[in-house]
């Protein structure tokens, strides 16, 4: 059955399914590291090229390939490449469009082992990243030069939720050079609120470790574009260069979760903007960072090209670090930890956790105060969360 044009839903749940020959309704878990070739010659066709078919769980796998085809049909791709976690993801992306004199302009504000793998990593081997702020479409306009081969961004930036115009820059980076490689990272969106290549990206990434799986069980990642170059992320960037392949079982479970994309996003958006409003309206709250607000800087691009305004917050309050802290700690239903996108409401202090590989100038020129709050709003009674956070931010105030 083909479900390219059915809708998202149908989608989500259908898209990949092959029979197996004992009818399951649930794909089986092929956990195995290799497949037998029913000669010689048909293990050499295979290596060749000329036979399709399963040779070897790193360059491809029944189970994997499921995911796959169901994140490369929500997406809207050619086709997906999963990897064994979102950086393994976005690094074999990356080290698969460019080699040593090549550039790369990114946007200053990215998650953090992003940018050290930007600025600390692929500096290392002679691939130069120009980080500018994307929101200004002029910065783009000079940064572009002959040696520009990607233009990598978020939108929401994490942590800040900064919302980049991927229409404008994509258009502004082919008009300029059409083989340039624009990649965004949708890991905070996911294909149910945002599809970045309908607005003219070439490469989507994903931590599918967040809202993909859903449920914190899994470490994942996954590459969405057109069929060569995805081709060549798994038969050179995965294969030869970052190893980061992903286990079948870890691509069951992403397979699972994705089943349920679309009422997990629609209850995870629905909480964030009752909780983003009960901030606003909060005296111990001095800046808060969400889409979905009419305040926020990003709303009318968010609009736009977002379905609706995310599960993701963040906010200043009107405290010192340390009394921020110890705020923090005192919540009770809310947890402090890094990741998102999970059942649970997470909070976190991005200077000193997800972004700790920024220095403190780094930090400033990306937006990143020290006193940020990131707040993943989970899947709980709305009313819960917020008085959770009513109980630890009334006495600030």
């Amino acid at each position: 059955m083909n479900v390219k044009n059915k809708g998202f839903a149908t989608r989500q749940i259908h898209a990949g399914k092959t029979e197996n020959s004992a009818g399951a309704l649930c794909a089986p878990i092929y956990q195995t590291s290799t497949f037998a070739f029913s000669s010689v010659e048909q293990g050499g066709a295979r290596f060749a090229g000329a036979e399709q078919g399963y040779i070897y769980s790193r360059l491809g796998n029944p189970t994997t390939n499921l995911a796959e085809a169901k994140l490369a049909v929500l997406e809207g791709g050619e086709d997906a490449l999963a990897a064994a976690s979102g950086m393994g993801a976005i690094s074999t992306a990356l080290w698969s469009s460019v080699a040593a004199g090549d550039e790369i302009i990114a946007d200053e504000t990215l998650y953090g082992c992003t940018y050290s793998l930007l600025e600390h990593g692929l500096s290392r081997f002679g691939v130069r990243t120009v980080f500018t702020d994307l929101s200004d479409i002029e910065n783009l306009k000079k940064a572009l030069s002959e040696k520009t081969r990607v233009v990598y961004f978020e939108t929401p930036c994490n942590p800040t939720m900064k919302v980049l115009d991927i229409a404008l820059i994509a258009k502004t980076a082919h008009d300029f050079h059409p083989g340039i490689r624009v990649m965004v990272d949708n890991t905070f969106c996911t294909p149910y609120l945002q599809q970045p290549l309908a607005l003219g990206a070439d490469t989507v990434v994903h931590s599918a470790t967040k809202y993909l799986n859903g449920h914190g069980d899994v470490i994942a990642g996954v590459i969405v574009g057109d069929k060569e170059f995805i081709n060549r992320c798994r038969t050179f960037g995965l294969k030869d260069l970052t190893g980061a392949v992903l286990s079948p079982f870890d691509a069951f479970l992403l397979a699972r979760g994705l089943k349920t994309l679309d009422i997990r996003m629609e209850r995870h958006c629905a909480n964030a903007r009752k909780l983003a409003e009960f901030f606003e309206a909060h005296p111990a709250v001095s800046k808060v960072c969400y889409p979905g607000l009419a305040s926020f800087e990003g709303h009318e691009i968010a609009a736009r090209q977002m379905r609706l305004p995310g599960g993701m917050i963040s906010l200043e309050l009107n405290a010192d670090r340390a009394a921020t802290a110890a705020a923090l700690n005192k919540l009770e239903l809310c947890t402090v930890a890094v990741s998102l996108g999970d059942a649970e409401t997470l909070v976190e202090h991005p200077a000193t956790m997800t972004h700790s590989t920024y220095s403190a100038g780094e930090l400033k020129a990306a937006g990143i105060s020290e006193g940020l709050v990131r707040i993943s709003v989970g899947l709980e009674d709305p009313e819960d969360i917020i008085a959770d956070f009513k109980a630890v931010l009334d006495p600030l105030a």
